[in-house]
């Protein structure tokens, strides 16, 4: 089974989704992407977020494991403090060199938390349970949930 990781990266309301256009679909996701043979969770989620918004974190916690249908697999899914820098996808990432062809489109953004119940995004588990805990803050132990992608 596949394995990813995500970001949830949040800075003075907002947060830092990745919003794409998948060939006219259009939907909201958290930065991230998959873990390399070999790679741990760790530097997967740092190469990832250095890829597709070029931003610095620190104090990754682990809170989500979110576990959906092929092809995507185990999403781990951390809590990430933002230290500096404007989203934007770094040149060389696989993400840029796509968004070149112009019909399979990324776009890493700041969104108000205040839109985020009404944005379209890849799980509806992972949407609510971020609504629930960006307001109360992240359980004390990581979350265990089954999702399928939309």
């Amino acid at each position: 089974m596949k394995k990813a990781v995500r970001a949830i990266i949040v800075d003075n309301d907002n947060i830092l989704l990745m919003k794409r256009d998948k060939f006219g679909k259009q939907y909201y996701t958290l930065i991230g992407g998959h873990v390399e043979i070999g790679e741990s969770k760790e530097k997967a989620l740092i190469r990832e977020i250095h890829e597709e918004t070029m931003i610095r974190t620190s104090d990754h916690k682990l809170v989500y494991v979110e576990n959906t249908s092929e092809p995507y697999g185990t999403q781990y899914i951390y809590s990430c403090k933002y230290i500096s820098g404007s989203p934007m996808l770094h040149p060389s990432s696989d993400e840029a060199q796509i968004n070149k062809a112009g019909q399979n489109l990324y776009t890493p953004m700041w969104v108000p938390l205040s839109k985020l119940p009404s944005l379209e995004f890849r799980t509806t588990k992972l949407k609510k349970r971020l609504i629930k805990h960006l307001n109360n803050g992240f359980p004390s132990t990581v979350g265990y949930f089954n999702s399928s992608v939309e």
